[in-house]
């Protein structure tokens, strides 16, 4: 695990590896829990808001050991899962699974990922959603990993490439929309708005097919 840490966060660090060994006891090592944090820690390397890198580290950590989870077989997966990819995982995808884990009800669940992520969520984007009653501000741009995407059932790209890698089996689509990052409040409401329409039906296709 990363060592140049100062001591504060390196005790919050060895606090999530405690607590995600007992939450996944009996389903992964120790060891392998503190190789993924370690891991994800290093993806955070170069965040700008240090303060929140140990509670980002915790939270991309729970969230890659239950897909690798699900992904290898080791606990039964409940509802769909879906995952979003965008570039920057700051704007559309944070939008889309916002928009499908409020309007699916808990019967869908919903990840979201970036090929090139950035340190923040555009602000407009949360604005827009904060507008409808959907709250994203929590939310922060996650790198995209192999195993969210042996996760999922259906995988949704937004101007990503062939970033994402392919899984036989799997949903694969690709939403054209317009990438929100330095555009003003009324585009982002538009592209928003765009995206709202696409869930629902993404929401009806996947509870359907399963």
């Amino acid at each position: 695990m990363t060592t140049q840490l100062d001591q504060a966060t390196q005790e919050h660090v060895q606090r999530s590896v405690d607590l995600l060994a007992q939450e996944f006891a009996g389903i992964f090592s120790r060891e392998t829990i503190d190789a993924y944090v370690g891991e994800s820690l290093d993806q955070f390397a170069d965040a700008t808001v240090r303060e929140f890198v140990p509670i980002m580290v915790e939270r991309f950590s729970r969230q890659r050991l239950r897909a690798l989870a699900q992904a290898e077989g080791r606990v039964t997966k409940v509802v769909p899962e879906v995952l979003f990819v965008c570039v920057h995982n700051s704007g559309r995808s944070q939008m889309a699974a916002g928009l499908l884990d409020k309007l699916a009800e808990g019967r869908v669940h919903v990840r979201s990922a970036g090929s090139d992520p950035v340190d923040r969520l555009n602000p407009n984007a949360v604005a827009a959603m904060e507008e409808i009653g959907v709250d994203i501000s929590k939310e922060f741009p996650k790198p995209l990993t192999d195993e969210v995407v042996r996760a999922a059932d259906a995988v949704i790209t937004m101007g990503c490439g062939d970033a994402c890698p392919i899984y036989p089996g799997k949903r694969y689509e690709d939403w054209d929309l317009e990438d929100p990052a330095g555009k003003d409040l009324a585009t982002v409401q538009r592209i928003r708005d765009d995206i709202r329409g696409r869930v629902e039906n993404l929401i009806a296709s996947v509870l359907t097919s399963g």
